[in-house]
């Protein structure tokens, strides 16, 4: 899937924020110096994550998960309900001014109460609210006005489903101004902007805050209810409630205890307490569990605090099976209900707890909560400490300094990236051979797919986009360990295809032949890993710009898969690679080059990425997997892009200047590349070599695991190019 476009930002639609560089880890538990990136892909990358309900609320019993289901059943439940889209806005508005809400504007972002890229359906509010259905985007409604904000992978997608009622902001175009600029621009000064603090980081609401101030605006927290909620009413779908399992250690390769008491010695050395987790992904990885709760993510909806001497997690217990439970009590790990998340916060500061909070991920409603509690609980002392100073007593709660001055104890918050988030970027063995293995059956069925759908098509059948994504997922479902897909299939022929995420319907798609490009993105979700891919291919005969396009796309690929770069390099340092090619000619690409992946978790995964954005300044790292897809899109005619999924490894050279070691990447996807669609005129001895090669591994890793028509269309499809 394509590397988002949008920054790191958790509100990349609001802000662009550049990020510190990272320095290299001590061990393996390091806290960040750049932000999360949710959003690569934006699947993404990337990377955008709010959510505002009082957590009583937003953590609502959750019910029915979806395993493996085509993406256009989803699609069709998500589409559901009864108001259009000027129906939706009028009662959204009269919401404004009831008692105790008062406001001018309200803004939905696209995530939950964990930032999540994927998110299940009942909370798909901004979803519910626009018609648009796209990963990433930021509705605003004023009283007057509606606009929707979404990066370059969504501008045609949106420009499909958003009625007349709304006005489409394409992020990062310019002229388009940010959210607030807007908000600044079209608001009369000293305004109300309603958010759900929940849904936003407690960093994307105070640069919001702060932006908006310029013009005097207030930025107002709704705790009691979301109001996107109150008008999607009961066709609003119920929350998920499939069970948690056990991530078996094979997999895993490290056990719980010994991942917490990695935590607990960065705790101790920051001087902290307790940390809050609150990414789901990051939980998962910590306590070697996984969920059903979100499509395409195998997370549940939880919350984890990690003390020096216990841990609790924080969940509907009736997602915990006995074997879970076992589990998590030989790790001491305490079960608490999901919604006394807040309660929980403020009774950590009331015990003077140094708390580790990540404000680029947790939400604002938990920040907001534990500073609140720390400052009731240090102008509670300090009238305590004023009322023993008068009676001539002295406190063993305060010291003076030469100044007479008051200094009390208490909790204070240490505000810095999650740990936790390079620890699962950086696989360990068994991670690594988990997703070597996975990606093998994958190409398996993939060989399979192709094979049968150059067979349908050389019949004259009838297939259409959603069919043809559907049968993958039949031929996936197949493979040992299958779960789930990793996003929903992006699987367009022609004109469709230039959308770069774009997502079929049933009653609207094409029908796939031979007269044109069809692009097909898909990825899986196995016990032991994740997988990604992305193939273009021409089943007739593809025109000379249509080839030569593809080759340019192809020698960006190979540029990036074969680089070598010093330790520490940031990954945007990469990206020209795959672009250069393009370049040459006038052509680029609206989305980054490459994301990285979770292991048997998010197929988005930060805080790693190869992109033209070069506010992160995260070092790849040996151990880390990212994405390598460079593409091309031309409007109302055809889309390309060519991805496989890379381990990052040493390389061994001849010298090593400075003392400094050397990285590049191990190949993980092993599916034929279309050779019909290469311009050999425009490939180097070397570039051909590499496609070579390349095909000869597909051959030689692929072919035992398949037999009849399947391995015979492998072997022809790996057949070496001509040397020039």
């Amino acid at each position: 899937m394509e590397a988002a476009a949008a920054s790191s930002s958790p509100l990349s639609a609001f802000f662009s924020r550049p990020a510190s560089r990272l320095r290299p880890p001590g061990f393996r538990f390091l806290a960040l110096s750049v932000p999360f990136l949710g959003e690569l892909h934006t699947r993404r990358c990337v990377a955008l994550r709010p959510r505002y309900l009082r957590l009583s609320v937003a953590a609502r019993s959750f019910g029915d998960g979806i395993i493996a289901r085509p993406s256009s059943e989803l699609r069709k439940k998500q589409s559901s309900g009864s108001l259009t889209e000027d129906d939706k806005l009028r009662a959204l508005r009269e919401l404004f001014s009831r008692p105790g809400i008062g406001i001018d504007v309200y803004i939905i972002p696209s995530q939950d109460a964990h930032q999540s890229e994927f998110i299940a359906e009942c909370f798909m509010r901004r979803a519910y609210i626009t018609g648009f259905t796209g990963s990433a985007g930021t509705a605003v409604v004023t009283k007057e006005k509606a606009a929707l904000w979404t990066d370059g992978r969504y501008f045609l997608q949106a420009e499909k489903q958003l009625s007349c009622d709304w006005k489409l902001m394409r992020s990062g175009n310019l002229g388009v101004p940010t959210t607030p600029e807007w908000l600044n621009d079209v608001l009369a000064p000293g305004c109300r902007v309603g958010i759900d603090p929940f849904l936003f980081s407690s960093d994307a609401a105070e640069e919001l805050k702060e932006a908006i101030s310029k013009k005097n605006h207030e930025l107002v927290f709704i705790y009691g209810y979301n109001l996107v909620d109150e008008i999607w009413g009961k066709s609003r779908p119920k929350p998920p409630m499939k069970p948690t399992r056990v991530h078996d250690i094979k997999y895993a390769g490290v056990d719980v205890s010994a991942k917490l008491s990695s935590l607990r010695s960065e705790l101790i050395e920051t001087g902290c307490t307790a940390i809050v987790i609150s990414m789901l992904d990051e939980v998962a990885w910590l306590l070697n569990m996984r969920g059903n709760d979100v499509p395409h993510s195998p997370v549940f909806y939880s919350y984890l605090i990690v003390e020096i001497d216990g841990a609790k997690l924080f969940i509907d217990e009736a997602k915990v099976t006995k074997e879970v439970m076992d589990h998590l009590k030989s790790a001491g790990v305490e079960l608490k209900p999901y919604e006394s998340i807040l309660s929980e916060i403020e009774s950590l500061a009331a015990r003077g707890a140094k708390l580790w909070l990540d404000t680029s991920s947790v939400n604002a409603a938990i920040v907001s909560r534990f500073k609140s509690a720390c400052n009731k609980h240090f102008a509670k002392f300090e009238k305590q400490a004023r009322d023993k100073k008068v009676d001539g007593e002295t406190s063993p709660d305060m010291a003076t300094n030469k100044h007479q001055d008051i200094r009390i104890e208490g909790p204070t918050g240490l505000y810095k990236l999650s740990p936790v988030t390079l620890a699962k970027a950086v696989k360990n063995k068994s991670e690594i051979d988990g997703m070597r293995s996975c990606h093998l059956r994958d190409a398996a069925a993939l060989v399979e797919f192709w094979a049968w759908m150059e067979e349908e098509i050389h019949k004259n059948a009838v297939l259409t986009e959603v069919e043809v994504a559907d049968k993958l997922l039949e031929f996936r479902k197949k493979q040992a360990g299958f779960m789930d897909t990793s996003f929903d299939t992006i699987s367009g022929y022609g004109a469709n295809g230039a959308v770069i995420h774009y997502s079929p319907e049933p009653d609207s798609c094409s029908v796939v032949d031979d007269k044109n490009l069809f692009l097909l993105d898909s990825g899986g979700q196995y016990v032991d890993g994740t997988t990604d891919i992305t193939r273009t291919v021409h089943f007739g005969e593809p025109t000379p710009r249509q080839k030569e396009c593809f080759t340019r796309v192809l020698q960006g690929h190979i540029a990036l898969d074969q680089a070598v770069f010093p330790e520490h390099t940031p990954g945007f340092v990469l990206d020209v690679l795959a672009r250069s090619s393009l370049w040459k000619i006038g052509l680029d690409y609206r989305h980054g080059t490459g994301h990285g992946v979770g292991a048997a978790l998010n197929v988005h995964e930060g805080p790693q990425s190869i992109s033209f954005r070069y506010g992160n300044m995260t070092a790849l790292q040996k151990g880390m997997v990212v994405s390598n897809e460079p593409g091309y899109y031309e409007d109302n005619s055809f889309g390309i892009r060519i991805e496989n999924l890379l381990l990052v490894e040493v390389v061994k050279l001849p010298n090593c200047f400075g003392g400094i070691g050397y990285l590049g990447f191990e190949k993980l996807t092993f599916v034929p590349i279309q050779s019909k669609l290469v311009d050999v005129s425009l490939l180097s001895p070397m570039e051909i070599n590499w496609l070579n090669d390349y095909h000869s591994q597909v051959w030689d890793k692929v072919s035992p695991l398949l037999d009849g028509s399947a391995r015979e269309w492998l072997w022809n499809n790996t057949r070496p190019l001509p040397a020039r």
